[in-house]
């Protein structure tokens, strides 16, 4: 049953409330998709307590590992290892050291240079990330990349807690291995329910973001998933997909008026 309708930005952005079954609301409004961004989302959605996002390719505009990649001299064996990996045709650890193995002898200075000349956060990553922190939920940055950019594109966008790969860098050069566990799929969702635990939250509360395959364990897991300019498997597991906007389309769908928005 359709409810109450409204224009959130006259002629830009339009918010209906309705109650029944969301899948579908969702298809019947699947002919808008073509031209607009339709997020269909739970009532409890509109408040969460922990937003948990991926870092390449959604919060961030690049793939670290291909833009080191192109220092050492192997950018397209590496990015072409990089999109099967996110299409989820390969294992994501294999894939994973196999690239890092093709950085061995790069120099960590060209972390900083690619931090600083490369590395572009996504349109309205920042606003989103900071908006809803100022609204009570916790921000998670879960990376298949590494601590060396993690760190730092989660302190700048205002995440509360990063987790990510460690390369293991000897006499200043990157050896072509890796320290730790692995954060891959499982890993992701693995600490999504670490998190919801920790806080003693509902999956409802939880809004996880990413747009590869190896984010669809964490999308599925959350209460809703969104697919950010996804790959195929990334929006057929997501309850949501962004495919035309920025990230503020999120914070419209949520409800949050642009004069409460923090950037």
């Amino acid at each position: 049953m359709v409810g109450q309708s409204h224009w959130v930005e006259p002629g830009l952005v339009g918010e209906v409330h309705f109650a029944g079954d969301r899948m579908a609301a969702d298809a019947a409004l699947a002919p808008l998709r073509a031209c607009a961004d339709v997020l269909v989302l739970d009532e409890a959605a509109r408040a969460p307590r922990l937003l948990i996002s991926d870092m390449d390719s959604t919060m961030i505009a690049n793939e670290c590992i291909d833009e080191l990649a192109d220092y050492a001299g192997v950018k397209p064996q590496v990015a072409a290892i990089t999109e099967r990996a996110m299409q989820g045709e390969l294992d994501f650890e294999a894939a994973l050291r196999e690239r890092v193995g093709l950085l061995k002898g790069l120099s960590e200075h060209v972390i900083g240079d690619c931090l600083g000349h490369r590395i572009q956060p996504m349109p309205g990553a920042r606003t989103l990330v900071r908006t809803l922190s100022q609204r009570g939920a916790d921000c998670v940055l879960v990376s298949g990349g590494f601590h060396s950019f993690a760190d730092v594109i989660g302190a700048e966008l205002g995440f509360d807690a990063v987790f990510a790969n460690r390369l293991v860098i000897e006499n200043g050069h990157m050896t072509g291995d890796l320290e730790g566990t692995i954060v891959d799929a499982a890993r992701k969702a693995e600490i999504l329910m670490e998190q919801i635990d920790r806080q003693a939250l509902d999956a409802g509360q939880v809004i996880a973001l990413g747009d590869g395959a190896n984010d669809i364990p964490m999308l599925k897991a959350a209460g809703t998933g969104i697919a950010y300019h996804a790959k195929p498997a990334a929006i057929a597991a997501a309850d949501a997909h962004i495919a035309h906007g920025d990230w503020t389309v999120l914070l419209h769908a949520l409800g949050i008026a642009r004069a409460d928005w923090r950037d």
